[in-house]
């Protein structure tokens, strides 16, 4: 599971970097052009979306190190016990969050699968929105992975006190 955990961390990392790229390049295109005098309508739309994707991708990453929704004042504070179980409720808490976004972001997907970017009508908007269950899906992985982390830790607590 490690491993799997691995490379899906490694294909969101790949792919964030890919759309940030491609946003700048985006925008420095759209620079250069309106310093040229010369309208390259379709530039805002996919720097817009790029950079979508990759915040979503880079959302989902920091979930998995856990650099992301947490109570960082109370995990300086607390030991043993009660850290694995504030540990435990964060991740119940995000794996609640990751569900409802999921589920909305596939109703999402479906609502607008087929409308078309402005500037670009042979795209479909579906391509942009999916990036919301697929970053919630891999938070949910990466969740799940921690809780059972956790779980397991605090089983080891128990039973060596």
């Amino acid at each position: 599971m490690k491993r799997f955990v691995q490379t899906l961390e490694k294909t969101q990392i790949v792919a964030g970097m890919i759309f940030l790229c491609l946003f700048f390049f985006v925008i420095i295109l759209q620079i250069g052009t309106r310093y040229l005098g010369i309208s390259v309508i379709w530039t805002e739309e996919v720097a817009n979306y790029s950079f979508i994707w990759a915040i979503f991708m880079g959302a989902a990453v920091m979930v998995n190190r856990r650099e992301h929704f947490n109570f960082d004042y109370f995990q300086r504070k607390l030991k043993g016990k009660k850290k694995l179980s504030l540990n435990i409720f964060n991740d119940l808490v995000l794996i609640a969050f990751n569900i409802a976004i999921f589920l909305l972001g596939i109703q999402v997907v479906v609502e607008f699968w087929n409308y078309t970017w402005s500037t670009i009508p042979e795209m479909k908007m579906g391509y942009v929105w999916i990036a919301i269950p697929i970053m919630a899906g891999t938070m949910l992985i990466y969740s799940v992975v921690h809780l059972m982390d956790h779980i397991k830790a605090l089983k080891v607590k128990e039973v060596n006190e």
